[in-house]
């Protein structure tokens, strides 16, 4: 079984990294296209804006990336599903950046980063915690066996590309972690997870292996996160290769403390199977557990991540954090309020000042007038580094024209992750996918508030 949050395959590529590298020195005419925002009624008490749609109009979007800098920028990088108009080399799915200069309260027109005519998966992006303005953006090209990485200098407007990884084999979700000149690109060929190293700023990486007694499966990255010392650390979660419906799924962290050369791994929790979405048309493992990291200014590492007591049961959301540097952790607590009936997955966190974390899931609360299962997604804060929460908020919402949006809630999360992060004014922005189902339609929805 092939874990990956892509909808389509495009042909097979066997080019060469030298043969890449040509196609990106050669990569012009980016254009952008326009795009257009539908508004919903606020949720109920909320200090959040009402959801409201961005990116292209035209195709499915999902799995959004989201980053915001220190000068009043946030930035949306998400794959396009459909044509990207004035972009005559993109082919499905094109990663596509949307930028706004006045923090989040519009949005420039979309573009595609790099034109190239195979597809491009699993975005990534980040803003460099040391100077709160170099951005960084990875994703999977040339039939996900290659792994780009490029940065910018100038809010976007403009990119230098190199390649982390070129391989014979598919990977998957590729997995972003920046300080200074120090890039890491954390990803899995099947049970093999592997972390590349940068220490110029990206331009060379050196690849290591961090799980080597890993058994047969998938090592599937979800989060990672360099502290204000420079030790780094990466979550994945480890899925079964056979029998994926009745065996465990294991929830790791590793930590590098000499730049990522070695790797110490702790065994944070243990999931049931992940549950079956079948009638959704989803891979098995789409709802299974995940694990998303951070780290605030203090240090502290912050953990959140869904997990299942039973196979095929509904997953918790829980938090974890370590003061340690990662050598220990506390022990996990369940975030949430709903049921415990209700299934939870896509966690997703940030953290600014020392003890300000952050932190959002979807889940499966509510219902429609036929007894449906409809998701929203959630959010909480903690300004003393998760010993106490803020009551939980509701921060998606309806919205008019759009049969998979409804008053209660919206059919099916699109994309398997979302992301949520701190502008400069120390607001919250957050974006995320809704869907009739895991296949199409689907669009991308964003929020800012405290």
């Amino acid at each position: 079984m092939e874990f990956s949050s892509s909808r389509t395959q495009t042909g097979r590529s066997c080019a060469r990294k030298l043969a890449f590298l040509l196609l990106i020195a050669l990569a012009s005419g980016q254009s952008a296209a326009a795009q257009t925002a539908a508004t919903s009624a606020r949720p109920a008490n909320t200090s959040f804006t009402a959801q409201k749609r961005v990116g292209l109009s035209i195709g499915d979007q999902w799995e959004p990336a989201i980053a915001a800098d220190g000068r009043g920028h946030v930035y949306i990088l998400y794959p396009q599903y459909g044509a990207v108009p004035g972009c005559r080399l993109c082919s499905a799915p094109t990663i596509v950046l949307s930028t706004s200069s006045d923090n989040g309260i519009s949005f420039e027109p979309s573009r595609a980063l790099l034109q190239l005519p195979t597809g491009q998966f699993d975005p990534q992006i980040v803003v460099d915690p040391s100077d709160r303005q170099t951005l960084y953006v990875s994703w999977l090209q040339n039939n996900k066996r290659d792994i780009v990485v490029a940065r910018s200098q100038d809010f976007g407007r403009s990119w230098s590309y190199s390649v982390a990884e070129h391989s014979t084999d598919d990977a998957d979700k590729p997995v972003l972690a920046v300080r200074g000149p120090d890039v890491y690109v954390g990803f899995n060929h099947d049970e093999n997870f592997y972390i590349a190293a940068s220490h110029d700023a990206g331009q060379t990486f050196t690849r290591v292996l961090a799980n080597p007694n890993a058994e047969p499966g998938s090592s599937l990255g979800g989060g990672a996160t360099v502290d204000a010392a420079g030790n780094v650390f990466f979550g994945w979660t480890a899925y079964a290769r056979r029998d994926i419906e009745t065996r465990p799924v294991s929830v790791y962290v590793g930590r590098s403390v000499d730049g990522g050369s070695t790797w110490t791994n702790t065994l944070l929790d243990v999931s049931g199977a992940p549950p079956d979405c079948e009638a959704e048309g989803c891979e098995t493992g789409y709802l299974g557990a995940q694990i998303a990291l951070t780290s605030d200014s203090a240090g502290t590492v912050f953990a959140l991540w869904n997990a299942g007591g039973a196979n095929g049961g509904p997953e918790r959301i829980y938090f974890s954090s370590s003061t340690t540097a990662g050598s220990s952790w506390t022990a996990r607590v369940d975030v949430s309020s709903a049921g415990p009936a209700v299934e939870h997955c896509f966690p997703a966190i940030t953290a600014g000042e020392a003890g300000d974390v952050r932190i959002a899931w979807m889940d499966a609360r509510t219902t429609d007038q036929s007894g449906r299962r409809l998701w929203n997604t959630f959010y909480r804060t903690s300004t003393n580094g998760g010993a106490t929460w803020s009551t939980e908020n509701q921060i998606s919402g309806p919205a008019r024209g759009y049969d998979y949006i409804l008053q209660n809630g919206f059919r099916f999360p699109f994309g398997d992750y979302f992301g949520v992060t701190i502008d400069s004014q120390g607001l919250t922005h957050a974006a995320w996918g809704e869907g009739r189902n895991f296949k199409s339609p689907g669009s991308i929805w964003y929020v800012r508030g405290r």
